[in-house]
């Protein structure tokens, strides 16, 4: 007997996700490094509390330029990196701009009171009235921090995302008025050409960059597919699924395990858009999404028309086939979250076992193409049904079903507490965390 062994590729010297968040924090270190040299060539105040307002000012304003580039949603970065993760980056640099502009402000106010033996509130009212562009500023901190604590997740949580995103519009307006300071105030405006010269093209490619990403390539994307509803089938009594077709969709850079964000133009929905994956691998020819009710937005979805024009902004995600390390694959599923990984189980390669986790049979959303799927690719399908506990995927349930795990790529999909529950079994198990793939779905302001 000749025993066939399946030979498994090594794993790419330099992953994408890797290079493009290198690449991300080279750009970062090296305009830090910049900005600083311009900062000691300006030379230093007398006074070391406006030393250090003019420092914090600069790095507030470079990482105000950082998070534009991080919520462009420019295509290179997100089959790289992932909305989920860039949004992540996004919030957090938002609190440390929010931090820096607050000490800016504290140690300008300070140190000027300081020289002028004003008291701190006399001293800032004088520099509004005084100093040109002072004033815009205050605004604008006035602005971010209001956007700052719509943000924080307690508020989060009580607003519509409608509102949250209205509001945090206002942030590109603090950045303007912002930056009209920093013409206006900023020693090294003032004091160096080249410095001058610098800033403005930071700015104007961070600017470039949210105008590229999201309006001009959603618009020309839109123009050139011209998206229309061509069947809405209902799965179950709350799911649905809207097939789109369009003109040249094998141009368009769409991947299984991605979504769009899916605006209806109904004369009542145009201006909700709804992020939504697609549940079958792209075929050039057609696209579908499979969407749960979730309230009075999808639950219309059912009673679309044929025809409806569509606009779709992405395709979005890193949840691809791009970042495999492995021959072989293992798919774990929770509810709709089924979608991406229905439409991953359709373009994988190799062997690929799929855990499908729902609470009762009746919410298995399209199981039966799945087995039908399944059984044409070659793969393991297992549906695990009951209570959601948690031991239902734990480690001895995984290994069981999936002796050869760690030797896999794992994607999971599901909702929140089941994902962070199955990502937390696969590290306890020696998962390498380069073969776990995950996305939240969350959206960038």
């Amino acid at each position: 007997m000749t025993t066939i062994q399946r030979v498994q590729p090594p794993p790419p010297v330099l992953r994408p996700k890797v290079v493009a968040r290198t690449g991300l924090y080279a750009v970062l270190a090296v305009n830090a490094a910049v900005v600083s040299a311009f900062f000691v060539q300006a030379g230093f105040a007398s006074n070391a509390l406006i030393v250090l307002g003019r420092l914090t000012g600069l790095y507030a304003a470079l990482l105000m330029a950082f998070q534009l580039l991080l919520v462009a949603r420019l295509p290179w970065f997100d089959r790289r990196i992932g909305m989920d993760r860039l949004t992540s980056w996004h919030r957090w640099v938002g609190f440390s701009v929010l931090w820096l502009l607050v000490a800016h402000a504290v140690f300008i106010t300070f140190g000027y009171a300081e020289s002028s033996s004003l008291d701190p509130v006399s001293q800032l009212v004088d520099l509004a009235e005084t100093v040109e562009g002072v004033l815009r500023a205050v605004v604008a901190l006035a602005l971010i921090i209001v956007v700052g604590v719509v943000s924080a997740r307690s508020a989060r949580r009580r607003l519509a995302y409608e509102t949250w995103h209205f509001i945090h519009l206002y942030t590109y307006v603090a950045v303007v008025l912002a930056f009209t300071h920093q013409v206006a105030a900023g020693t090294t405006f003032t004091t160096s050409s080249v410095a001058k010269t610098y800033w403005y093209l930071l700015w104007g490619a961070a600017l470039t960059a949210v105008f590229t990403g999201r309006l001009v390539l959603p618009l020309w994307r839109n123009l050139r597919h011209q998206l229309r509803v061509s069947a809405v089938v209902p799965e179950s009594d709350n799911v649905v699924s809207i097939h789109i077709t369009g003109r040249d969709l094998h141009r368009l850079p769409a991947r299984a395990g991605q979504f769009f964000l899916w605006r209806f133009l109904t004369r009542d929905r145009w201006w909700q858009a709804n992020p939504f994956s697609l549940s079958t691998a792209p075929d050039g020819t057609h696209l579908r999404l499979t969407a749960k009710t979730a309230g009075d937005g999808t639950a219309a979805l059912r009673h679309l028309k044929v025809g409806t024009r569509v606009f779709a902004e992405g395709p979005y995600g890193a949840f691809t086939a791009m970042h495999r390390t492995r021959p072989d694959a293992l798919l774990i599923a929770g509810g709709v979250g089924i979608t991406p990984i229905r439409a991953l189980l359709e373009e994988l390669h190799g062997h690929a076992v799929l855990i499908y986790r729902v609470a009762a049979d009746r919410d298995a959303v399209l199981y039966d193409e799945l087995r039908e799927l399944a059984h044409a690719k070659g793969a393991q399908l297992h549906l695990i049904t009951g209570p959601a506990t948690p031991d239902r995927l734990a480690a001895g349930e995984l290994t069981s079903l999936v002796p050869d795990l760690t030797d896999r790529d794992v994607y999971v999909c599901g909702p929140p507490g089941m994902t962070t529950a199955v990502l937390r079994t696969l590290r306890g198990l020696g998962v390498p965390k380069q073969q776990i793939h995950f996305e939240r779905f969350s959206l960038a302001g």
